[in-house]
């Protein structure tokens, strides 16, 4: 048999204490929340007056005490030594502006920008001599496209190909940011749409100079002078108005006035000397990124200050790499890469995000030390952002506590003998409404951000949405896992499903659909969310009856109402519902126990026939001229109302 007094009791864990601590200090040193500190206190002598977190308890009695009610042991520390060391900012910026002796001439950065389908690829196609509209699915640009295009006058450009689809809003901006001249492409036969005016208004933000590029005037619908007016109405004054802003009608299937085109983007980034410093450490920006299954991690950069080269320590936001390669837009690895010149870029540890700012630094261990910075300043801005709401609970319940303690004062030495009720249990509402749970992949960052963006429209009570997790890249086993968990579907844009992975999804039920045009995926969403919302009852009038007169009969001892009644629309049915309207009043709504015609019991009434309709509720009463409306209850499946905004 076990001997009682060999069992050792388990002793409690020691905490380090020290006078003049603050409420919140205690409440870590304890390991509990401020809630169960404020908690203990009520039976602790003389705390009243630390009701705060950050009011200095300087009373070491009271310290000990709640030490104690809490269940542990304390030790008397240094105060010193709990202080946190202020980290030294390793954080790096761009470089001081160069000197004009520095500088050497450039190629210029053209944004092509404008709505869907108003030809800004196939425009690009004709200027370099390609394809690219061919490649794109649905004939949609849906990620920022870079392209070094040396043009028939011999002239370097870097274009910038942005989406004109609604949802990619961000992208647009971003390729505002990075650009010198803005081709603001407009359909002469549609004229200004709804992202021509965004793209627009993302250039003036930007301050920088546009030329407008009048697409599509073969066509015969094309109006080239109403279009020149809608862009006037717009806030853009063309040259032909007396303003700065060259317009130039071009057919880009044609190959029409190309010529002029190119000669209008020369001569004004010719009027903005543009130049740069190819020399010191590289200043550039990032366009998308995406994970490669041969490459790997994979952004796309393009220069602003020094020259890339392989080997280079980069830093972009909270990511970083060492160079091992570059790529051209051709796919061609390159060697290095002046200041203008888009390339791709791998090696990255993590996978930058579109619009980080990229910076070249000394070493690798230069690079960690940024990014466990910029970390830890990221953790401190979250922390700071969610003290507001942290700062209303501890007020909520420092105007609990204060209740509290003026009862504990009222009464004394009695309170502390014994709880004045049992503790409340915290109820934790769930929500066990309708839910649907996805996990996004995604070919780049910059599309994974806009169908976030999108995602975010979405507001609903009937059938929340919740993003388990997104990602760039193929889909993985643990993707399909986290989906299986939460009784998810994982919904891929433009990237791929390894075998093993389709097979593991089959297995664990989990629905993978794919999709390479963005609206198709909304498409495919909605259509999973109205599956998931609640059906709706709708009423379905099936006949209407006119009350003749009132029929009273005797069944055993009881004297029961029969409406006799006409039925003047549609049919009666006997299993269906049926309300009694008199005047403008609904008096009843039921069912009924009994429904004839002549002396036979039947199931429907046709229209102009009369009958008999006892309810079963025997104690209504009915009165010549009195309406009875006969109906059904269908349940019908609802269709969200989610409006992305295309």
């Amino acid at each position: 048999m076990l001997n009682p007094k060999s069992l050792k009791k388990e002793k409690a864990a020691v905490v380090s204490i020290w006078k003049n601590m603050t409420v919140q200090e205690l409440a870590d040193a304890l390991g509990k929340d401020l809630d169960t500190v404020f908690e203990i206190f009520i039976y602790v002598e003389n705390s009243d007056p630390y009701d705060s977190p950050t009011a200095v308890i300087d009373n070491l009695k009271v310290i000990q005490d709640a030490v104690k009610r809490a269940g542990l042991r304390f030790k008397i520390d240094n105060p010193e030594d709990k202080k946190e060391k202020v980290k030294e900012n390793k954080d790096v910026f761009r470089r001081p502006p160069p000197k004009e002796s520095d500088l050497i001439p450039r190629p210029p950065v053209v944004t092509i920008m404008g709505h869907v389908d108003h030809g800004k690829t196939t425009l690009l196609d004709a200027l370099r001599h390609s394809a690219i509209v061919d490649t794109e699915f649905g004939g949609i640009t849906q990620h920022i496209g870079a392209f070094s295009v040396k043009l028939d006058s011999g002239e370097e450009v870097t274009f910038l190909d942005t989406p004109g689809h609604a949802a990619f809003k961000a992208m647009r901006a971003r390729g505002a940011t990075v650009t010198d001249v803005v081709v603001l492409v407009v359909a002469a036969d549609d004229g200004v749409m709804e992202q021509t005016k965004e793209s627009i208004q993302h250039a003036l933000e930007a301050n920088v100079p546009i030329v407008v590029a009048i697409n599509k005037i073969d066509k015969p619908e094309a109006d080239i002078p109403r279009t020149r007016e809608m862009l006037l109405h717009n806030g853009l004054q063309l040259e032909e108005d007396g303003g700065e802003v060259q317009a130039v009608p071009v057919s880009a299937l044609k190959g029409q006035n190309l010529n002029l085109l190119v000669e209008a983007i020369v001569t004004q980034a010719e009027l903005l000397n543009l130049k740069a410093d190819p020399r010191g450490l590289v200043e550039a920006v990032v366009v998308e990124s995406k994970l490669d299954p041969g490459r790997g991690k994979v952004a796309t950069c393009v220069i602003e200050r020094g020259t890339l080269r392989k080997g280079a320590v980069l830093v972009a936001g909270t990511a970083w790499c060492k160079v091992r390669n570059m790529f051209n837009d051709a796919g061609k690895s390159v060697k290095a890469a002046p200041p203008a010149t888009p390339v791709q870029v791998i090696g990255w540890r993590e996978l930058p995000s579109a619009g980080d700012l990229i910076l070249e630094v000394e070493s690798e261990r230069q690079a960690t030390e940024v990014v466990h910075w910029r970390n830890h300043e990221f953790k401190l801005e979250k922390q700071e952002e969610e003290q507001a709401a942290i700062q209303d609970k501890l007020n909520e319940h420092l105007r609990v506590y204060k209740a509290q303690l003026e009862e504990k004062r009222r009464l004394g030495i009695r309170f502390k003998r014994r709880r004045r009720e049992p503790r409340k249990k915290e109820n934790i509402e769930l929500d066990t409404g309708p839910r649907v749970s996805v996990v996004l992949k995604g070919d780049v960052d910059g599309t994974v951000e806009a169908i976030l963006n999108v995602l975010d429209t979405y507001h609903s009570e009937e059938c929340q949405l919740d993003i388990i997790s997104y990602g760039v890249g193929t889909v993985s086993p643990n993707d399909v896992t986290m989906a299986s968990s939460f009784n998810g579907s994982i919904y891929t844009f433009n990237t791929q499903v390894p075998p093993d992975v389709r097979k593991m999804a089959i297995a664990e039920g989990v629905t993978i659909k794919e999709n390479n045009v963005i609206y198709h995926l909304v498409e495919d969403l909605k259509k999973e969310l109205s599956e998931n919302l609640p059906f709706k009852e709708v009423e379905e009038v099936l006949g209407e009856a006119n009350v003749i007169e009132e029929f009273v009969i005797t069944e055993g001892k009881k004297k029961v109402p029969v409406a006799g009644c006409r039925c003047v629309k549609g049919t009666l049915k006997k299993e269906a519902l049926y309300r009694v309207i008199r005047g403008q009043d609904t008096i009843q709504e039921g069912m009924l126990s009994s429904m004839r015609h002549l002396k036979s019991e039947v199931a429907t009434i046709n229209r102009g026939n009369e009958c008999g309709l006892k309810f079963t509720d025997e104690s209504l009463r009915f009165e010549p001229g009195d309406t009875l409306v006969c109906y059904k209850i269908n349940k019908v499946q609802q269709v969200t109302d989610w409006d992305p905004g295309f």
